[in-house]
């Protein structure tokens, strides 16, 4: 699979504030064009100083000409890279006239789209190029530049490898059924599968996380009235988000502050206090609690000692698969002191919102929670896309093992198969050209 064969130009970069911006070309033209820049053959990964003219010999710009021969170049075709001063008015002219030599504007997307067609990237690290560019934080950027070196795509691999080592044993079992051997009962190839469905699933725990890496973690604040929601929100964002009073109903619509935490993304809502009374305004602030509610990636419950059992139920309207914490808050009017408590719906931990204790106990679970893994190396970037191809595999991978139990090994075989195309799909090794479209249509021209 190859790109078109025609030649593609963009602005790569260039806003007013920058001192460079940069036109990119990439296609069969590029060395003609080049050639007629510097008026002769350029050398390769060299810097040639170049006036560009327009065709009436009128200068456009001063600049850099650097070129890439195939298939030495991002995108795998002949490339050239004008390197002008930032102004974005002189790059559009740069970019038309190098249109004029043999080029045509180019799709958003389409130098990344060339290099994944070239194979110079798989799908999953062309993806991880639009999150290293959107990235909105340290550690989204850090987990997109570990996608792009191909850290995700190595473990798909590494799956994908043992899912063929486990089709190949299956397909023989049934090519040799007649046998007395029942290969199909081998303990080793039920161990091999086991394995395998681990390995899946950590992979998976990890793509969650990496999601919430790249598009960050949307917590929701729910609680009773005058449970300390607001008080709490603005002690995370640390400026006053959120009106606070003593009155009950305060929040009567939902309240979001992007937050930056240690590098990482948090999008918080705070929610009106879920109770069933209050006028005709704070019932449908209520019913917009939540409604984000079932959308969050974790649900923060603000309670306290006295409050804490029966507001377990506030939780309820969660998404399988959202994570839970428990907030007792107003330590320091019961005279507790912070502490953190594992439970089974979820970590529990003790603070004051007001006065600021045990607030650092919550800023590192939301660390942990947000995909930083607790130890600051975070992972790589995933996209709800991978998350869908993963469950699908994983769906496969344990229809098979019932079909093995049961000792069907045609069932096994075509389940593991669809295992297969499941996995084959985060590469792009299978990928339909809407899919294509689709993802590269969120990429910016010159990308």
């Amino acid at each position: 699979m190859t790109a078109s064969g025609d030649t593609i130009v963009a602005v790569a970069s260039g806003r007013a504030a920058a001192a460079i911006g940069v036109v990119r070309v990439s296609g069969p033209a590029v060395p003609g064009i080049a050639a007629t820049l510097l008026g002769g053959p350029p050398q390769p990964r060299h810097a040639h100083l170049c006036m560009l003219a327009d065709a009436t010999a009128e200068p456009i710009d001063q600049g850099l000409v650097l070129y890439f021969p195939a298939p030495h170049s991002y995108t795998g075709e002949h490339m050239l890279e004008w390197q002008g001063h930032g102004n974005p008015r002189l790059l559009q002219r740069a970019a038309a006239r190098l249109a004029e030599l043999g080029a045509r504007p180019a799709r958003a997307g389409e130098f990344t789209e060339r290099a994944f067609l070239n194979g110079k990237l798989d799908l999953a690290q062309a993806e991880a190029v639009a999150d290293l560019i959107a990235s909105g934080s340290d550690a989204a950027a850090r987990a997109a530049l570990r996608s792009l070196d191909g850290e995700f795509s190595r473990r798909v691999a590494a799956l994908g490898e043992g899912l063929t080592r486990l089709r190949v044993w299956v397909e023989a079992a049934i090519d040799f059924a007649a046998e007395e051997i029942d290969f199909l009962a081998d303990a080793r190839l039920v161990e091999l599968l086991a394995t395998l469905r681990a390995d899946l699933d950590a992979l998976f725990q990890a793509s969650r996380r990496g999601t919430r890496l790249a598009e960050g973690l949307h917590v929701v604040i729910v609680g009773r009235p005058n449970a300390g929601k607001s008080s709490l929100l603005n002690a995370l964002a640390q400026r006053e988000h959120a009106i606070v009073t003593e009155l009950p109903g305060t929040t009567r619509d939902l309240l979001t502050a992007q937050v930056e935490l240690d590098g990482l993304s948090l999008s918080l809502t705070d929610t009106a206090g879920l109770r069933e009374a209050g006028d005709a305004i704070e019932r449908e602030g209520i019913r917009r609690a939540r409604a984000e509610l079932a959308r969050a990636d974790l649900g923060l419950l603000v309670t306290d000692d006295g409050h804490a059992a029966a507001d377990a139920a506030l939780l309820a309207g969660l998404p399988a698969g959202a994570a839970r914490l428990v907030v007792h808050n107003k330590i320091d009017l019961a005279g507790q002191s912070p502490r953190r408590e594992d439970a089974a719906d979820g970590v529990h931990l003790w603070l004051s919102a007001r006065t600021g204790a045990g607030l650092d106990a919550l800023r590192d679970e939301l660390r942990r929670l947000a995909g930083d893994g607790g130890d600051g190396s975070g992972g790589f970037s995933a996209r709800a896309r991978h998350l869908v191809a993963l469950a699908a595999a994983q769906t496969a991978l344990d229809a098979a093992a019932s079909a093995l139990a049961d000792g069907v090994g045609e069932i096994a075989a075509e389940e593991l198969r669809q295992a297969q195309l499941a996995l084959d799909e985060l590469s792009g090794r299978v990928s339909s050209d809407d899919l294509l479209g689709r993802i590269f249509a969120g990429f910016c021209i010159g990308k």
